[in-house]
């Protein structure tokens, strides 16, 4: 559905735009943003999720106390280099994900996945909302056996609740991310009246707030 709204809407994007497909980026440019993600690496804790939409979710994260920063991309796949037109395809094997960027003396890990699981269908399998494909499907990954025990616990904690049901996310050990297209960063703040933010994002991230007010910036 979103790749739908997305491409009929007024605000069409890169389907015409040759730089979109070469991420618009010198090799400078490019050397400059991945020293500054290493730097981030190094003074920040770094959590990876998927959760549908990687506009919304990176709405979410970004809006967090003690989280410095968010990247929208792809992970979970067996392709290099993916793109966000081969994502749509399934062919991948990716998901829309995101990079949060934390600092763990302010949010926990525990708390990142509270928000996680506070903010989707916990239910709903190879989407979310009106997103459907296994790229837009929930994945957990973590990269200590720590961050397994913790997932595990939530999981069988929530599946007890469900009853019948079963939690929806798949739980992988974090492999490789890969940093989405430049005009994927930072959508929602910077096309506040496209429909899909409208209509979806934005009340995605109004529920979860709802649910969980004193985690959020106040501005």
């Amino acid at each position: 559905m979103k790749y739908l709204i997305y491409f009929f809407s007024l605000v069409l994007f890169c389907q015409f735009s040759a730089s979109c497909q070469s991420n618009g980026k010198s090799e400078a440019e490019r050397e400059e943003q991945m020293e500054r993600i290493t730097d981030m690496q190094n003074n920040f804790d770094v959590a990876y999720f998927a959760s549908g939409c990687f506009w919304c979710v990176e709405a979410i994260y970004e809006r967090l106390k003690g989280v410095e920063e968010v990247v929208s991309g792809y992970s979970g796949g067996h392709t290099q280099y993916p793109t966000y037109e081969a994502s749509n395809t399934g062919l991948t094997g990716h998901a829309e994900a995101v990079m949060v960027f934390y600092d763990a003396s302010v949010v926990s890990f525990s708390t990142l996945l509270e928000v996680y699981f506070s903010s989707q269908n916990i239910s709903q399998f190879n989407g979310q909302g009106p997103d459907n494909g296994s790229q837009y499907r929930s994945i957990l990954f973590y990269k200590t056996a720590d961050q397994k025990q913790l997932i595990d616990q939530k999981i069988k904690a929530l599946e007890a609740e469900l009853g019948q049901g079963r939690v929806a996310a798949q739980v992988l050990k974090f492999d490789k991310f890969w940093i989405g297209e430049d005009y994927h960063q930072d959508y929602e703040q910077k096309h506040p009246n496209h429909p899909y933010i409208q209509n979806i994002s934005v009340p995605r991230l109004q529920r979860v707030k709802a649910k969980l007010p004193e985690l959020f910036k106040q501005h």
